[in-house]
């Protein structure tokens, strides 16, 4: 393939994507580079369908290097990238999510997105050169794909709407939302937080990156009019005659497989397939899609002539609804929240200051002291499944709860504890995420913890039929996830949004569509949030009894290096003899855990004493702790240990220190002398 380069300005920052320079046995590939960050991304499709296959088997893998950022890290005896890491999960789930919805409905070969950052400038996120080189590596290949998409991310950074905002303008702002927008105009991806914006003010950022992407998948079409080859001719899923005898069948006989509860649909659907494999000889995977597919039919055209839903709702109405608290007798905080057939356990755990989390990744290490975890264990849906690591799934579901929750989390002046909230899905019915929102709302305030204010969350879902008519749906529960066209998660509190994410198997959202979805989830969100308060109104005033304890103080910063001593000597010794934990901060700022109140006040006196200022003059009651034939050694305060020379010992004069005192023994001292290096001599006061 010949080497092309297409340019484009995104903003300030020169945008190029080359086509057919690297990796040229993929189907496709693109090299793209925004600013100096640069990603390839490649393209591959396997030649034959995958049998027994009921969905597209597309991999999205999201590769960092630490040489993209001429790091070398790792352990020291591991010097290259192991698995992945978070932040890698949830790009290449970000760019897995715009992109399916359009590769040909029936595709059932294997399709691999690799996507490799080969540089890294600090400034740009990898994450939209990706989706663009992925959107691209697809374009310009023979795979069957009905792009371009596109994304940005829009962030509002002192009341500035700013597309393409860098990591320094992202923590700084109040909106840091990724928006991926299809060639017809249509949002079909949302993911990211914001500070408790209204929705009209979301509205307007979204509305700000759609005109730049517009222009971006106008881009992309201009390189794939040059460079795109013929589609390559694959097999698709297609009804065979016996097939179309079998949806026949089926006609009158799925409502039982969609309206009722989950246990009486799931016996329905059980039933009717053991019914139709009685009357005509079919395969069951073949016949198992049918039945979703004739089911996804008949569920859209009953919500769009009478707004039907699977447990009989309105198409507004939220779940039932409860919340409990003090269910757990040992942990720091713990909450249930339940929606219908959603339930969700949070468990709050509080720790020191050095407790939180260490962040490695390819271009930057920070801590991060609020951490959110979802389990998503497979008897929360009636299955048998072994038990491994956290899946995508979870770390993924796992990270919008915490985008949500984030923005609530009081500062480390006010309370400088590590938070890890836990949720257990305990059941799920569809939207699972969003419940982890309210039980960790909940737990937390349970814990102690003084939240800025409770924040709930729902799922939103969309109907639409090819002439545009459509009907959203509120607090979307399984089947109408697994049946409609959109998921759109929308987290927050009285007083604005703090989180979204949105994905579709549709054609995506319009502008009014979206403005709509908005008004719908605020309403119910509010309603779920009197729910909340009527469990918990507001923060318990004390941590709990089994939770440690934090206390405070302020130390010069010169006086650092004493408390911690040579090579760690003295701060070591202070925390094993008192059994605390101990953090300094390099202002000067002590944060001193302890299990007992009396062990921390042991602990803040003796880091009063070690940074205290000895003066000449001063009086003590101390305590003699060595003898050597020139003097004694008088500790006058915890680790202050000053020489009470022979020559002070008494007016007359001593041949031996014992004669007068001894180890143990109590003594009146005053300061005579303080050196410059800190150290102090003493005289005996009668």
């Amino acid at each position: 393939m010949e080497y092309q380069t297409f340019t484009y300005h995104l903003g300030g920052t020169e945008l190029r994507v080359e086509s057919g320079r690297l990796a040229s046995q993929a189907d496709g590939s693109a090299l793209v580079t925004l600013g100096e960050t640069t990603v390839l991304v490649t393209a591959v499709m396997k030649d034959e369908p995958e049998e027994g296959q009921d969905f597209l088997p597309l991999f999205v893998d999201f590769e960092e290097r630490f040489y993209a950022a001429g790091k070398i890290k790792g352990s020291r005896f591991i010097k290259r990238e192991g698995k992945p890491s978070e932040e890698s999960v949830l790009t290449g789930r970000l760019v897995d999510r715009t992109i399916r919805p359009f590769f040909p409905e029936g595709l059932r070969n294997q399709v691999q997105i690799v996507i490799t950052v080969l540089s890294a400038d600090g400034v740009n996120d990898p994450d939209v050169p990706a989706l663009l080189g992925a959107s691209v590596a697809l374009l310009t290949s023979d795979i069957p794909w009905h792009g371009p998409v596109a994304g940005i991310r829009v962030g509002k950074v002192r009341d500035r709407l700013v597309l393409n905002p860098s990591y320094d303008q992202r923590e700084e702002g109040k909106l840091d939302l990724f928006v991926g927008l299809s060639r017809q105009g249509r949002m079909i991806m949302l993911d990211g937080s914001a500070n408790f914006l209204p929705n009209a003010e979301v509205a307007e950022g979204i509305g700000a990156a759609s005109s730049l992407l517009k222009e971006l998948n106008s881009f992309q079409d201009t390189i794939g009019s040059e460079v795109a080859p013929e589609p390559r001719e694959v097999p698709l899923v297609t009804d065979t005659e016996e097939d179309t005898a079998i949806r026949k069948r089926l006609e009158g006989r799925l409502d039982r497989l969609i309206f009722g509860t989950k246990t009486e649909t799931q016996a329905a659907h059980k039933a009717l397939k053991a019914e139709i494999l009685e009357e005509v000889e079919v395969d069951k995977d073949r016949l198992e899609a049918i039945l979703d597919e004739e089911a996804e039919k008949r569920y859209k055209e009953r919500v769009l002539e009478d707004g039907a839903r699977p447990d009989g709702r309105d198409v507004h109405e939220v779940r039932s609804l409860s919340g409990e608290i003090d269910i757990l007798p040992r942990t720091h905080g713990a909450s249930i929240f339940t929606r219908g057939q959603t339930q969700s356990l949070s468990i709050v755990t509080l720790g020191a200051p050095g407790e939180s989390q260490i962040i490695d990744e390819m271009e930057e290490e920070y801590k991060k002291r609020f951490m959110h975890h979802y389990n998503f264990p497979p008897f929360s849906v009636g299955e048998v499944k072994p038990m491994r690591a956290p899946s995508r799934r979870e770390i993924g579901h796992g990270a919008l709860a915490e985008k949500a929750l984030d923005p609530l989390i009081p500062s480390v002046e006010e309370f400088p504890y590590t938070i890890r909230v836990v949720s257990e899905i305990l059941e799920s019915n569809g939207s699972s995420s969003m419940a982890s929102v309210c039980s960790s709302s909940m737990a937390m305030m349970r814990a102690g913890v003084p939240i800025k204010e409770p924040a709930a969350g729902i799922a939103i879902g969309i109907v639409e039929d090819e002439a545009g008519n459509y009907q959203l749906l509120t607090d979307i529960q399984g089947p109408e996830d697994k049946y409609g066209e959109m998921d759109l998660k929308i987290a927050g509190t009285r007083s604005g949004i703090t989180a979204l994410q949105m994905d579709v198997k549709g054609k995506g959202l319009t502008p009014h569509m979206f403005q709509e979805a908005l008004m719908n989830a605020k309403d119910a969100r509010h309603d779920i949030l009197d729910v909340l308060d009527n469990v918990i109104s507001g923060a318990r005033s004390n941590v709990s009894e089994h939770a440690p304890k934090i206390s405070m103080l302020t130390i010069d910063q010169e006086k650092i290096g004493d408390v911690i001593g040579p090579g760690g000597k003295t701060i070591n010794k202070l925390i094993s003899e008192t059994g605390v934990k101990i953090d300094i901060e390099d202002d000067g700022q002590v944060y001193v855990t302890a299990e007992s109140p009396e062990s921390a006040q042991e602990a803040i006196e003796r880091v009063k004493s070690l940074t205290k200022e000895i003066e000449v003059g001063e009086e003590f009651d101390g305590e003699v702790v060595n003898t050597t034939d020139f003097g004694a050694f008088v500790e006058v305060m915890p680790d202050k240990v000053g020489l009470l020379h022979i020559s002070e010992l008494s007016s007359e004069h001593v041949d031996k220190v014992e004669d007068v005192v001894d180890n143990g023994d109590r003594v009146r001292v005053k300061v005579k002398k303080v050196s410059e290096d800190g150290k102090f001599d003493l005289t005996l006061q009668s």
